[in-house]
Formats: C-alpha cells, structure tokens, sequence
C-alpha cells in the first residue's frame, strides 16, 4: 500500500511504538531518513535508539504504527533478511564469525560462483579493494580472530558495503576506532551519501554528530523530543536535549591531591607483551590518567600490574612492598581493583541477573558458615543500585538487556564490591551517554576524595584532562611523558603521543 512519506524519506516510521511484554519503550516514534543524507539518533543509554534501529532494520516489529520503504508500506523480514532489500544494520556488537577469514566474511551468504564452485579468486579480489577504499591494511585470508576490534569493525563496515545498501545504520561504528579510523570511515560515509546512500549513525560523541550529521533526532525514555538541522544545534544544546538538564559541570572540579601523601602503587622498569621498561608512582587520593593512542600500550600496562599477565621484567610495590600476582585474584585480594574496557566481552555475565555479576568476585564475603547467604548479596545489590544508580526494571533479567549505562555503573559496582584501595578503570565511559558519562566523572572523583587512589585510562582526550591530576603518555609500548599542571593539555598530549615531542618520565 503507498503511503506519503515525508520529503522524499527513502525509510520512515509513523507514530511507531513498542512493548516488550507488559513494558513499552517507544511511544509514537516518527522518524525518517532521506537519500544521501546522515541522519544521527542520539539519546541517553536506555532512550530507545537501539529498538528504533532495529524496528527500521527488521529485527523487532513495533507494537503498533508502521513502516514505510520506498513509499509503500513494509513489514520488513526478520534476522537481518532485510539487508537483501538494501537495509543494512552494523549492529554496535561485531557479529563476525572468529574462524572465517576476511574474504569469506565479507561475502557470507553473498558468495561468488563460477562453473558452480566458488569463485574465490574474484571474491579475494574484490575484498582487497573494498577494504582500499576503506584504506584498511588488512590481509583479505587472515582469520578474524587474528584481528585487531578496530580491524573487525572496519571489515563490518567492507561486509555492508559489500551488500549494495541503500539505507546503512550504524550503531556507534566508532567505539573502537582510533582517530585516524575514524577520520577514514567518515571519508567513506560521505563517498556514500554521495552516491544516495542514506545513513542512519549512533553515536554519544557529540563532535562527531556535529562533524557528521545533516538531522539530528533526540530521543528520551523513549519519546521523541525533537528532529533538528545539525546546522542549528550545539554539543551542548544536543546534550540538555538529551538529559533535560543542564551539563555544565560536566567535570567535577579538580581537588588538588596531597603531594605529601604515600605512594601506594610504585611500578619500576616494566616490560611485559606489548610494553617496555615503563615506570611510574600513583599517590593517595590521586586520579593518574593514561593517554596515547590506540595500541600504544597502555590496556597491556594494566593488565601486567594487575597479573592478567605475566611480566617479563620489572618491579611492582604496593604500599612499599614488592609484589608479583600470578592473576587478577591475588591483585584483588590485595586491594587493587581493574575495570576492564571490554564489559561484555571480560566484564560481566550477559545471561545472568544483576546479583551473580554484583558478587562474583567477593563470594567469600557473603559466606556465612561456609555458605552463601542470600540476604547479604541481596543488600549488596541494594547498596550498589542506590550509590551507583543503576536502573533495572528487573534486577533478575539478564544484564545483556540492560541499557550500555547501566551495564557500565554495574561493572563499576563490581570493582569496587571488594573495597579496594586501588582502582583501575579501563575506558570507564566507552558507548555510554553524555548524562551516564557525568555520573561516573563524579564517582571517580568522590573515589579520590575519599583517599582512594585511581587510574584512568581512556582515549577520550577530554575525559583524561578533565579528570586527572597527571597524565601518563605512551607511545608504542613506551612512556613518552608524563604531564602535570597546566601542561596537561590536548596540544601537549598530542605531541607526545604522535612522536613529536619526547620526555623524560620518572
């Protein structure tokens, strides 16, 4: 049946709502998306984005309104079938196989034939120039598992323009890619909205809307609040759009730490896979934040204090003692906490409630008598949802259907179960939004207010100068500065993470 579309929208949705079972999380959605434009949804974790995306993809089907493609009304195919009518959903999680190689990812499910076998020749071709357009370094027989999350993301990215697709969503396609990366998708997205593409982009980063988006559609708790020109928002009009409320105090002012107090982590001569000879002192009460870019080292220097890894060489203290932890148990054991960056990949049970992930780490604490005490997980939970504000409508429901916020406040929960007097945060705001982002800005300062002593490592430029004391910068597996003061930066920590300007660090 055709119906009016608005401005020549190639794909729309038209007073679209959603429920799951007894619980609606979409009201009367209108939305639209037109030939070579990007048209950026945006909202607070737990919006709606993600269940739009997938009503204007195929993978749900709204409760009530409709879907128009082309002019006509559409119920799209289910699991992804819509991509044969040209719509292309990059989900935020990779969905490759990990045994296949490049070429046979690219071309799942769309493979080549020639004299009724596969022509691989021409497909290993065709592969190697789609990922040159990308400008990705990529060799089209490695395996998956071989490669790098960013080199996953972009082969994602060659998949779907590999399917000829006339509308391409892409839910935040650039939590994992460094700038350059990114500099080189959004080339590409424009080279495609050139050619009548139309773009649906997630994103919580709000210079990336404003660099990208023609439209920008604002969402919260499901409602649509407005559809706006790019051209006549701000970064910080999006944001209380976003939130409702004023982010002006997105940073917690800076308390200066004591400089008299203890070093309580002192890391000398380090050298572990991917790392070398790096040492630094973190002191009570101090936010240490770690800048450089991707790969440059600074996940594995975690990972070898905490004892994911073994080191190869070097000293670690903690409190002036020398220790050396075989794995993360002990380091927590001990009083050190680490926040992975990948929280559902290593941080979190997806399939499992609020509670088993809460306490996992810390079943000991909850033993009485040798068993496990229900009441006292129950009022850890209780504790952990009031000081970290984590919202579940049902605390029992798998954690993978919380909201990316959410899933992220009750990671950070976890670490600090235990009570360490260490923590280290690992990309502490990586694919939450801009208001989840200013709660756990406050968390990690009140932390170091209370004498808790943090590491923050993080490829948020902003992020680390708005909350870090000092700045510890590396550059491919080394240090190459460490920054105080009025030195701390996005010039001076560019110049050191690009090789332009080198220090001594001590």
């Amino acid at each position: 049946m055709s119906e009016a579309t608005p401005d020549g929208a190639i794909l729309s949705a038209s007073r679209v709502s959603k429920s799951f079972g007894e619980i609606p999380v979409l009201f009367s959605i209108d939305f639209d998306v037109r030939p070579g434009e990007v048209h950026a949804i945006i909202g607070e974790n737990g919006a709606g984005k993600s269940t739009l995306i997938k009503i204007l993809s195929g993978f749900e089907q709204p409760t009530s309104g409709s879907i128009i493609y082309d002019g006509d009304r559409a119920v799209l195919p289910p699991n992804g079938e819509a991509e044969a009518r040209g719509i292309v959903l990059i989900h935020q999680e990779l969905n490759l196989a990990e045994h296949l190689s490049v070429t046979d990812s690219i071309f799942l499910g769309r493979e080549l034939h020639r004299y009724g076998l596969l022509d691989l020749k021409t497909m290993r071709e065709r592969a190697r120039a789609i990922l040159d357009r990308l400008d990705v370094r990529v060799d089209p027989d490695a395996r998956i598992s071989s490669l790098s999350v960013a080199d996953k993301q972009m082969v994602e990215i060659a998949k779907a323009i590999n399917r000829d697709a006339r509308v391409l969503i892409m839910d935040e396609p650039t939590a994992v890619l460094s700038v350059a990366e990114t500099k080189t998708l959004f080339e590409q997205i424009r080279r495609l909205t050139e050619q009548g593409v139309a773009i649906v982009f997630i994103s919580h980063k709000l210079d990336e809307i404003m660099a990208l988006a023609n439209r920008v559609t604002v969402l919260r708790d499901g409602q649509l609040i407005a559809t706006m020109n790019t051209s006549a928002l701000t970064p910080d009009s999006i944001a209380q759009m976003m939130v409702g409320r004023e982010l002006s105090n997105l940073y917690p002012p800076k308390k200066e730490p004591d400089v008299d107090a203890p070093v309580v982590l002192s890391v000398r001569g380090l050298s572990a896979p991917g790392i070398s000879n790096v040492s630094f002192d973190l002191r009570g009460g101090e936010i240490l934040g770690f800048a450089g870019l991707i790969g440059s080292g600074r996940t594995a220097v975690a990972e070898a204090v905490v004892g994911l890894v073994v080191p190869e060489e070097g000293e670690i203290s903690l409190n002036g003692q020398p220790v050396a932890f075989s794995d993360v148990r002990e380091s927590l054991a001990a009083g050190l906490a680490y926040m992975t960056k990948d929280r559902k990949g290593r941080g979190l049970l997806l399939n499992m409630g609020l509670e088993p992930n809460l306490t996992l780490a810390t079943l000991p604490k909850h033993r009485r008598g040798g068993f496990l005490t229900a009441s006292s997980e129950h009022q850890a939970l209780e504790r952990a949802v009031r000081r970290f504000d984590i919202r579940a409508r049902d605390p029992s429901v798998g954690v993978g259907q919380l909201s990316g916020g959410n899933q992220q406040k009750l990671l950070l929960a976890k670490c600090m179960e235990s009570d360490p007097d260490i923590v280290i945060m690992d990309e502490p705001t990586r694919g939450i939004d801009v208001g989840t982002k200013q709660q756990i800005y406050h968390i990690i300062a009140a932390l170091a207010a209370e004498g808790k002593s943090v590491i923050v490592i993080s490829s948020e430029m902003q992020e680390v100068i708005g909350l870090s004391h000092r700045v510890l910068v590396m550059r491919e597996g080394r240090m190459a500065g460490l920054l105080e003061g009025a030195e701390i930066n996005e010039a001076e920590i560019m110049r050191y993470a690009a090789g332009v300007k080198q220090g001594e660090v001590s």
